[in-house]
């Protein structure tokens, strides 16, 4: 054989068995055989392959052993004379193998490879070349010089932004979610470095790989999409502690004694302020929208009182100031308090929710009324103002900032979105409808053929102005229908329009249940899951407060 493809899986079954068929798909012609060391994985992964792809070769870990030691498992077993470590959450074109392998055979200098990577916008991922993390470099990077100037060879160097994303260059570093590897190269510089549990394995493999006289090629020729939705996030203390170890494992191989003292401190000085400053800023974001509700919902009662005492009593200040500094911000906290425990303050919320968050508020405010002293009971009927103003003042808020995209909520439900969905034929047409209509706001639907059926909107190759003249904002591909090219080229030509991108991969004979989507970034249904646990934990511990009373 020529090729072996190498996956290292952990808890990505939904994004595993896309990757998959898109390896079949590129392998066709090829002598390849395909590895998949699976890390302890709890969500079926193991099931997946040993039920739909067979021919793969699984390797099962009873612990996570990490990438660099579960990559080294396969390596070593191997024969073939090139290997590849591909992540699994990526898609291949059909002519990624065939292309790298062209590359490679006409490049005896080239050690190993790497491709063009894409985000689920369809947007250039800058990691896919890079320069070697120099202490200096290092310090351009975190203290955000590269950033301000990217197009500096100096300042820049890093991501090489002033180098063409389509041009063949020799890189220093190469993405380990693709690394296209001539083996040869490999028994001379070793394996993949056992220290490294996460990240940094692929930048200390590069660099060894050019030590030993070989060169690193960034190779855009051929495109590949990377989901990008690890479950360590940037800026949290566990990706703080894990990124540290890695960048102090490879400075303390690599670097002389003289820089390493001074590259250690300014590295771990700078992360700890960018991880600093990325939990104030979602702190801040996660404050700030309930803070701006009170400040509304204050005012607004605030003008609204002596109005109602002006018209009620004849006397607009009828309701004495220790009410209004009192009382009315603990009916206000109250109000807020039930819209949180109910997920309104969550990225997507409907209005239905809010109404009736605000409602359970007023019930429970009724309640506390009911038990104060009879000096303390000033007017049911500022509840009720209250309960219409606060919803008010909710709905106010969200319009306003949905309106002026600020990154805090999103009050247009998902369902509002305009969606398309692009496929070849009409065999899941009926299937395709039945089961979004639901969920998401179907415009209608793509085909490489024209027909004149009802719901068809174009040609695929019109996606971008289909987008244009219909507002669409997300883009379902089935992936059996159109090919991964299709969909990477499709996604390319219109990266510019900030479109969410799902993929679909559908079954034989299905029905609407058997759709699975991908979305091409991040993980929103698990976070809705933990959201969701976070929301009955808070009902469950408020219920037991009810009920003691």
């Amino acid at each position: 054989m020529t090729l072996t493809v190498i996956i290292v899986s952990y808890n990505v079954k939904k994004h595993l068995e896309q990757c998959l068929y898109s390896v079949q798909k590129a392998s066709e012609g090829i002598e390849t055989e395909v590895y998949v060391v699976d890390n302890n994985s709890v969500d079926g992964s193991v099931e997946l392959i040993k039920n739909s792809f067979p021919k793969i070769k699984l390797i099962t870990n009873k612990d996570n052993k990490g990438f660099a030691t579960a990559c080294n498992q396969a390596l070593s077993v191997t024969k073939n004379k090139y290997a590849l470590l591909l992540n699994p959450d990526t898609i291949v074109a059909e002519n990624s193998f065939s292309s790298c392998l062209q590359f490679m055979e006409s490049h005896p200098d080239a050690g190993a490879l790497g491709v063009k990577m894409i985000n689920g916008k369809g947007k250039f991922l800058p990691e896919s070349k890079r320069s070697l993390p120099t202490p200096w470099i290092s310090f351009y990077k975190i203290f955000g010089l590269s950033a301000l100037f990217p197009n500096s060879k100096t300042f820049g160097k890093y991501q090489l932004k002033y180098i063409d994303e389509n041009e063949i260059t020799e890189v220093e570093v190469l993405s380990g979610a693709y690394m296209f590897l001539r083996m040869k190269t490999i028994r001379k510089t070793g394996f993949l470095d056992e220290q490294f549990f996460m990240y940094g394995e692929d930048i200390d493999l590069s660099y060894r790989i050019t030590k030993s006289g070989y060169k690193n090629y960034y190779f855009p020729k051929t495109t590949i999409i990377h989901y990008k939705g690890e479950s360590t996030k940037k800026g949290s203390l566990n990706y703080v502690r894990i990124f540290y170890q890695a960048m102090s494992i490879f400075a303390k191989k690599h670097f002389s004694n003289k820089n390493l003292k001074w590259f250690l401190f300014f590295i771990q000085l700078a992360i700890y302020l960018r991880a600093g400053a990325s939990v104030v800023k979602r702190l801040f974001y996660r404050v700030l929208l309930p803070v701006l509700d009170f400040i509304l919902i204050f005012f607004m009662l605030r003008i609204a009182l002596p109005t109602w005492g002006n018209y009620k009593f004849g006397n607009s200040d009828y309701y004495p100031s220790e009410f209004i500094h009192i009382f009315i911000p603990a009916y206000i906290f109250i109000w807020l308090f039930f819209v949180l425990i109910r997920g309104g303050y969550r990225k997507f919320i409907f209005s239905k929710k809010l109404f009736s968050s605000v409602i359970y508020g007023s019930i429970a405010i009724l309640i506390f009324y009911s038990l104060l002293p009879e000096n303390y009971r000033f007017s049911r009927a500022i509840i009720l103002i209250g309960t219409v103003i606060t919803f008010a003042g909710i709905f106010f808020n969200r319009i306003i900032t949905s309106l002026l995209k600020v990154n805090i909520i999103d009050f247009m439900s998902k369902k509002k979105q305009k969606t398309a969905i692009v496929f070849a034929t009409n065999d899941y047409k009926d299937n395709l409808f039945e089961a979004f209509e639901d969920k998401f706001n179907i415009v209608g639907y793509l085909s490489k053929k024209p027909n004149h059926r009802e719901n068809y909107l174009g040609d695929i190759s019109r996606l971008s102005e289909i987008i244009d003249f219909y507002k669409i904002s997300r883009v379902i591909y089935l992936l059996k229908d159109i090919s991964p090219t299709e969909i990477i080229n499709s996604m390319l030509g219109v990266n510019k329009k900030n479109i969410d991108f799902k993929i679909v991969l559908p079954a034989k004979n299905m029905t609407k249940d058997d759709f699975l989507i991908i979305d091409v970034g991040e993980h929103p249904k698990i976070k809705s899951k933990l959201n969701d646990k976070t929301e009955n934990k808070l009902r469950k511990k408020l219920f037991t407060i009810f009920k003691s009373f």
